[in-house]
């Protein structure tokens, strides 16, 4: 199977990640083809909802999307992480979600896992970015939700190491 994982995390080795590196050394092991897409190092503009895409499908930005949003029609698997940033998604992880508006009935019987990191020890603090992620995944035709792995009290890059998160992500990347 094909594993994409969408980093957002917009620190290079970041905790999320981090986390996503150790999902896809599970899910590796474990004999699939995987792929991480770090979206600090994409450029990806906001939605203009102009809607020109919904003729064509094509949309009228020219900029990393149209290469994202084909990775994400063509996995099996979707990995979506984002750290914790006022209770939601970041900015960068929203501007990919609405963006797959241009072709995004292509985007269907998808299995997705959330990773999650914020520095709250209160895990119901990721109740907004889970929110947010069950949204699109609502609207993706034949998506079935897999897991979940939450990273709670890490801020400093680096500090999920040694959290049992570490080996949550990578045995459920395993089990893909």
């Amino acid at each position: 199977m094909k594993v994409l994982a969408i980093s957002a995390s917009p620190r290079k080795c970041g905790n999320a990640e981090v986390l996503c590196d150790e999902f896809l050394k599970g899910a590796a092991e474990s004999g699939h083809d995987v792929q991480k897409i770090r979206l600090a190092e994409k450029k990806i503009a906001p939605c203009l909802a102009c809607y020109a895409c919904a003729g064509s499908h094509v949309c009228v930005r020219r900029d990393d999307m149209a290469e994202v949003l084909q990775k994400m029609i063509d996995a099996d698997v979707i990995v979506l992480s984002s750290p914790v940033y006022f209770y939601s998604i970041d900015a960068q992880l929203k501007a990919v979600i609405d963006r797959t508006v241009a072709r995004w009935l292509e985007v269907k019987n998808k299995d997705f896992y959330y990773i999650v990191t914020m520095a709250d020890e209160d895990t119901s603090s990721a109740d907004t970015t889970l929110a947010c992620f069950r949204g699109y995944v609502d609207c993706v035709h034949g998506a079935v939700e897999k897991g979940t792995i939450i990273g709670n009290g890490v801020y400093e890059p680096g500090k999920i190491a040694n959290t049992p998160a570490m080996k949550q992500a990578y045995e459920m990347g395993k089990t893909v």
